[in-house]
């Protein structure tokens, strides 16, 4: 089970967002990016969080900590915006909370350079939850202390939003053409041959597990629990099988130029194709 703590002041909301999350401080001393219950895309977006969060942490992904985040409203009366008030009001009980990782910055795929290997792992991960916001427009990566991050996991597994079409929703290919991490050659191979085999029955389990019950409870086409969570791991145990076979890349949609500073390509580790034209642009010779 996810580590449980008690929030104990409402820093500020991170707008950036669609979900208005915010960053809070906790009885135990961390700091936390919070991700609402009562936030318009509702509890199947915390669900997603927790299974794929888990699942890829399992599988040796980099991750921040997930814990689970007890909300008494009152801490945010101070809060001068009116949304942000709504949204702590209709929030209270528990919600999810993702380690603040003090000093990361978002991944620029101009200027920091990722292995073929790593990058492989990360695609056929996103192809095995269907994780549809991995896009160079919002890569969700950060770099911290010099590695690779992944965050921000509401968007996949869309399977679980029309549960009747699951299976054939879960059956389908995975387009990586738009992939942040398309460009620098991903071994799917590798990455398939060393981690689909990881992705067994018990795995699964101790990661749906992780999910809090009353977040799952109520289900239309449910009885119980336990069944929701099953049928989450039952898509995922099928797809790891084959779903490197099913990776598309096509030709991206468009490019775009680097969004990084030039402080930031600095202290980041450029690509080699790109460090002379970002070099000469800077006016270092």
């Amino acid at each position: 089970m996810l580590t449980e703590v008690n929030a104990t002041r409402y820093v500020t909301p991170l707008r950036e967002g669609g979900s208005l999350p915010g960053i809070v401080e906790a009885d135990n001393l961390g700091t936390y990016v919070m991700k609402f219950t009562g936030a318009g895309q509702g509890r199947k977006t915390l669900v997603a969080e927790v299974i794929c969060g888990e699942l890829a942490r399992r599988l040796g992904l980099r991750v921040p900590e997930l814990v689970t985040i007890q909300l008494d409203p009152v801490i945010g009366l101070s809060e001068p915006d009116e949304e942000v008030q709504d949204l702590l009001k209709a929030s209270g009980g528990l919600n999810l909370g993702m380690d603040y990782l003090p000093g990361s910055i978002g991944f620029d795929p101009l200027a920091y350079e990722v292995d073929a290997a790593e990058a492989g792992r990360v695609v056929w991960f996103d192809a095995l939850i269907n994780n549809v916001d991995r896009s160079w427009r919002n890569p969700n990566l950060l770099v911290w202390h010099g590695d690779l991050w992944l965050i921000d996991h509401g968007a996949t597994m869309i399977w679980h939003h029309n549960w009747p079409t699951a299976q054939a929703s879960a059956a389908k290919p995975y387009n990586a053409s738009d992939h942040a991490l398309a460009a620098f050659a991903p071994d799917i191979a590798s990455a398939a041959a060393a981690l689909a085999p990881l992705v067994t029955e018990e795995l699964l389990a101790a990661v749906v597990a992780d999910v809090p019950d009353e977040w799952l409870a109520g289900e239309p086409g449910f009885d119980t629990t336990d069944a929701l969570r099953r049928a989450y791991a039952e898509p995922l145990l099928a797809r790891a099988a084959s779903i490197h076979e099913r990776i598309v890349f096509d030709a991206p949609a468009r490019t775009r130029p680097s969004q990084a500073p030039g402080w930031l390509a600095d202290r980041l580790t450029p690509r080699p194709d790109r460090a002379k034209s970002t070099n000469d642009k800077d006016g270092v010779k």
